[in-house]
C-alpha cells in the first residue's frame, strides 16, 4: 500500500469530499472543529431561468378585477341589507340597497367581460356546471343573482308586481353571502402565493368588507330613522373585516410580507383606518341627528372596503413576481413532512 492509498484522516479508500457527513451527524463534526468556522454553502439566491419569475403574474386588469371583487361584495351585502329593511319596515332603506345591489352587479358583470374581452367568454363558462371550479360555480352564481336584483329594484320603482318584487328581493338574499364571498374562494384557489395562504380566512374577511361596504351604502341613501340596520352592520363587518385579516396576516407568515410593502401597504393602512373610523362615526350616528355624520360614515365605509379589495389585489401581484414567495414556503411544508 503507498502513501497515496492514506487519505489525512488515515482511511484506506477514503475519498475526500466524496464522503462528506450529512443531517446530525454534520452538526457534531462542527462543533468537534470549533466555533470560527464557515458554512461554505452560499445563501440561497431566488431566481429562475432568464431571471422570469416562477409563477405567471396575474395578467388581469386592476381596475377590472380589483373593481369585480369590490362591486360584488357590495352587491352581495345590500341585497340582505335590502331584505332587512323591507321585512322591518323601512322603505327607503330598502330602496337604496336594492338599487345598489342591482348596480353594483352590473358593474361588475361590466368589469368581468371588460377584462374577458368580449362577451362571448363569460357565455361559455355557462355552457357546463363544475361544482369543483370557483369560477365555473360563480359565474352561475351571478347569471342566477343578478337578474333578481334587477327585477327587485325594478318592481321597486315602479311600485307594481308588489309580490314578483318581494320573491325576487328574497332570491337575492338568499343568494347575497355566496355572491359577496364567492370571490375570496376564486383567488385563493390560484396559485399566486398571497392569495392562497389566506384561504382560510380570506371569505370571512370578504364578508365582513362587503357587510362595511352595504352599510356604507345604507348610510349615505337612507334617513338617521331607519338607517338602524346599517348602522349595527356597520360595526359588524368592520370588525370581522379587520380581525379576521389580522389573523389572516398572522398566519401566512412569509406570504403576508407583500402586504407591509409598497402600494399594498398604502392602500391596506387606508382600508383600516378608513374602516374602523367609518364604523366608529356610524355608532355615533345614532345619537345625533345630524345628517352629515352618517353620510360621511358611508363614504368612509366605501372606501375603506374598496381600499382593502385593491390592496388584496396589488399584494397578489407582488408575490407572483417574486420567487421567495412560492421557494420558502413549499421548503419548509417539506421539511415539516421531514420531521
Amino acid at each position: 500500500m503507498t502513501g497515496s492509498d492514506v487519505t489525512r484522516d488515515g482511511v484506506e479508500g477514503a475519498r475526500p469530499g466524496r464522503e462528506a457527513l450529512t443531517g446530525a451527524h454534520t452538526g457534531r463534526r462542527r462543533r468537534r472543529r470549533g466555533r470560527g468556522e464557515r458554512s461554505m454553502v452560499p445563501e440561497a439566491r431566488f431566481s429562475s431561468y432568464y431571471g422570469k419569475p416562477i409563477l405567471n403574474k396575474p395578467v388581469w386588469k386592476p381596475l377590472d378585477i380589483a373593481g369585480y371583487l369590490y362591486l360584488g361584495g357590495l352587491a352581495g351585502a345590500s341585497s340582505l341589507l335590502a331584505a332587512g329593511g323591507q321585512a322591518t319596515g323601512r322603505p327607503v332603506l330598502a330602496r337604496t340597497a336594492k338599487l345598489g345591489a342591482a348596480s353594483a352587479v352590473s358593474l361588475s358583470l361590466a368589469a368581468l367581460v371588460h377584462d374577458l374581452g368580449r362577451p362571448a367568454r363569460f357565455v361559455n363558462m355557462l355552457r357546463v356546471l363544475k361544482p369543483t371550479s370557483p369560477m365555473s360555480v360563480g359565474s352561475w352564481l351571478l347569471a342566477g343573482y343578478a337578474p333578481l336584483t334587477v327585477a327587485a329594484a325594478a318592481a321597486d320603482v315602479a311600485g307594481r308586481y308588489r309580490m314578483a318584487g318581494a320573491a325576487a328581493t328574497a332570491g337575492a338574499a338568499v343568494l347575497g353571502p355566496a355572491v359577496a364571498t364567492y370571490t375570496a374562494v376564486l383567488i385563493s384557489d390560484t396559485a399566486v402565493p398571497t392569495w392562497h395562504e389566506g384561504y382560510r380566512e380570506m371569505p370571512f374577511v370578504f364578508a365582513g368588507s362587503a357587510a362595511s361596504a352595504a352599510a356604507g351604502l345604507g348610510l349615505v341613501g337612507a334617513p338617521a330613522a331607519q338607517a338602524g340596520p346599517a348602522r349595527r352592520m356597520a360595526v359588524l363587518g368592520a370588525a370581522l373585516e379587520l380581525g379576521a385579516f389580522r389573523l389572516m396576516q398572522r398566519r401566512m407568515g412569509l406570504a403576508a410580507e407583500p402586504y407591509e410593502q409598497g402600494r399594498p401597504r398604502t392602500l391596506l393602512r387606508a382600508a383600516e383606518a378608513l374602516t374602523a373610523g367609518g364604523a366608529a362615526l356610524a355608532a355615533l350616528a345614532g345619537r345625533r341627528p345630524d345628517r352629515r355624520l352618517p353620510a360621511a360614515a358611508g363614504a368612509a365605509l366605501l372606501a375603506g372596503s374598496a381600499a382593502l379589495r385593491f390592496a388584496v389585489f396589488h399584494a397578489g401581484v407582488v408575490s407572483a413576481e417574486d420567487p421567495k414567495y412560492t421557494v420558502v414556503p413549499q421548503r419548509e411544508r417539506l421539511d415539516a413532512r421531514g420531521r
